[in-house]
């Protein structure tokens, strides 16, 4: 499960979306938050989740994809289901038993948080499958500019959330090859409840976090070694530019945000 992670990868190529302008499809992604919010029936969620897939038919990304940035958090996504399930009341019960009470309101609300939430983590995927994590620095730098008036320490900012994501996909590698090392010394990962499993994993957090130290302190002195010293004066070897290209996924978006309004007011399915 841990190797199928793919929060924070970056997948080249040379679709429409790749080659956009990388603040562009930042901010469309906060639309596109504004759009999932926005919808407030079944109709409106349906019509954002074949958006999204669209956009990745679009992008070459695998739609397999998909299922790999939902699997690993799926677990605390059914949990919050049934919470949703047990304590969301209504006028009358579907099935009752003991202090439980399961309503048909709970069941809708519990499928529309789910779908939601399926829907915010696949769009923000999206972002980082297409847009390198340079890319990505230079944009959060470019759109944050105004807060450098305050004072507000922009590129150092954007640089560690940068940095941040880069290093998911490691360290998430790095976990898979330590609980091989551990599995192969004998160790029992796999089998237990949930006290045993937690404590199973501590031979495997140590090495995990001093990897992660080293791995943090090698990169501080690769960066002071190249003369690395903040944002002030530093050029860059990709310019960004607006194309007609984004323009014009803008106005769909825009469109598309359109819609879902329109479809909340004459929703198909409520």
């Amino acid at each position: 499960m841990i190797k199928d992670i793919t929060i924070g990868q970056y997948f080249p190529g040379k679709s429409v979306v790749h080659r956009m302008d990388s603040r562009i499809k930042m901010i469309l992604d906060l639309i596109y938050l504004v759009m999932l919010f926005v919808s407030q029936t079944f109709t409106g969620l349906i019509a954002t989740m074949l958006f999204i897939v669209i956009c990745y038919i679009i992008s070459d990304i695998k739609l397999i994809m998909i299922i790999k940035s939902i699997k690993p958090i799926l677990p605390l996504m059914i949990f919050t289901a049934i919470l949703n399930m047990l304590f969301i009341g209504g006028e009358k019960p579907l099935f009752q038993w003991w202090i439980i009470s399961i309503y048909p309101e709970g069941i809708r609300i519990s499928a529309f948080m789910l779908i939601r939430i399926i829907a915010l983590i696949v769009g923000m995927s999206l972002l980082t499958y297409t847009t390198s994590p340079i890319m990505l620095t230079d944009a959060i730098e470019r759109l944050l500019t105004p807060l450098k008036k305050l004072r507000f320490p922009v590129h150092e900012l954007s640089m560690m959330m940068t940095i941040a994501l880069r290093f998911i996909p490691t360290l998430v590698e790095e976990t898979e090859k330590i609980m091989s090392a551990q599995k192969a010394r004998g160790a029992d990962l796999d089998t237990g409840g949930i006290v045993k499993r937690a404590k199973a994993l501590v031979p495997v957090l140590i090495p995990l976090f001093v990897s992660a130290f080293k791995r943090a302190n090698d990169l501080a002195t690769a960066m002071e070694c190249r003369c690395y010293r903040g944002g002030e004066g530093r050029t860059r070897m990709r310019q960004l530019k607006i194309a007609a290209r984004d323009i014009i996924a803008v106005i769909i978006v825009l469109a598309v945000l359109a819609g879902i309004i329109l479809l909340n007011c004459f929703p198909i399915f409520p």
